[in-house]
């Protein structure tokens, strides 16, 4: 009964919604077997079953260059923090409805006194959801976090860094001339993004900053530094607590620590930026870029316009 299940065999007309020993122990009597649920849990145990959940670990197809880049990012990470330069992971964390909801997790409540949320999850209009795009330094630990209450754009992605620099980062890296970038391959920061590109050259213009990107080889999102490195904490800080208002989402992000020195600056961004904005063939053409030799799609630089580029770069 438990191996068409088991085995994955998509035609059998044996499928289960839930494998429960009392189901498996009804079946048996059906089928003129008389037994309990207990005897059945241990027959299971005995031909080595046990209760097991999703394992997260297909990454689909791996592009035939997938360790050269990532090879190739830790090259230029390496070097880039060894100069004193900033280096960056960026991501936008999974958006969040806004309202009495329940989060999954457990806190600390007078027993018998759990948070009551709503039984049924509709968003709330007025209240909507949050988009937290976060930027992650990778040499010195702090992060930060812009709340967008609007659509998670490449504008907001290139703001949330814009933000990061001015609140933390030219602080940190007063002397800076370069900043790299590290991120995923797709979304509101993807490497075929067209606004992406442009609203990193009007960053690149009002920092002055020669900014780099690295994209993640398809596949590899996880293995991103500030999904386990901040994503996760911020996960964790706010398990069981249902985040009942835009202050709520930003105090429990901001308070984000850890003992190894983690420290978040979150901010509420209220700023509208429209989703379906196009990017003409002029404007592209007026990107000052510069195409890596390995990858040009995935690694690349943007130049300040005051800035001078080095001979035959691209763009």
């Amino acid at each position: 009964m438990v191996e068409p299940w088991t085995s994955c065999d998509l035609q059998s007309l044996l499928r289960w919604t839930l494998l429960s020993t009392r189901r498996l122990a009804k079946t048996l009597f059906e089928a003129g077997l008389s037994t309990s649920h207990r005897m059945v849990a241990a027959l299971l145990h005995e031909l080595g079953y046990s209760l097991q959940a999703h394992r997260k670990t297909r990454e689909g197809a791996s592009h035939p260059d997938r360790d050269g880049q990532c090879q190739y990012i830790n090259r230029c990470a390496t070097s880039q923090m060894a100069a004193g330069e900033p280096v960056i992971s960026i991501d936008t964390k999974k958006k969040e409805w806004v309202g009495d909801f329940k989060n999954g997790g457990w806190e600390w409540r007078p027993k018998g006194h759990p948070e009551r949320v709503r039984v049924h999850d509709f968003m709330i209009e007025e209240l909507g959801k949050v988009s937290p795009y976060g930027v992650y330094d990778l040499a010195r630990d702090p992060g930060w976090v812009s709340v967008g209450i609007r659509h998670d754009t490449a504008a907001f992605a290139a703001a949330s860094i814009g933000r990061w620099w001015r609140h933390m980062g030219r602080r940190t890296y007063p002397a800076a001339r370069t900043l790299l970038v590290t991120a995923d391959g797709g979304g509101s920061n993807g490497s075929r993004n067209r606004l992406w590109k442009w609203e990193l050259q009007k960053l690149a213009n009002r920092t002055g900053l020669e900014i780099s990107v690295c994209h993640l080889p398809p596949g590899t999102r996880k293995w991103n530094k500030i999904e386990h490195r901040m994503f996760s904490f911020i996960s964790q800080n706010w398990r069981g607590r249902p985040l009942l208002t835009h202050a709520t989402v930003v105090s429990l992000i901001g308070g984000t620590q850890t003992s190894t020195g983690l420290k978040i600056r979150c901010e509420l961004d209220q700023k509208n930026y429209p989703a379906g904005v196009e990017v003409t063939d002029e404007q592209m053409a007026s990107i000052r870029i510069e195409l890596s030799d390995f990858h040009g799609e995935w690694n690349y630089t943007i130049w300040p316009e005051k800035r001078r580029r080095p001979s035959g770069a691209s763009g």
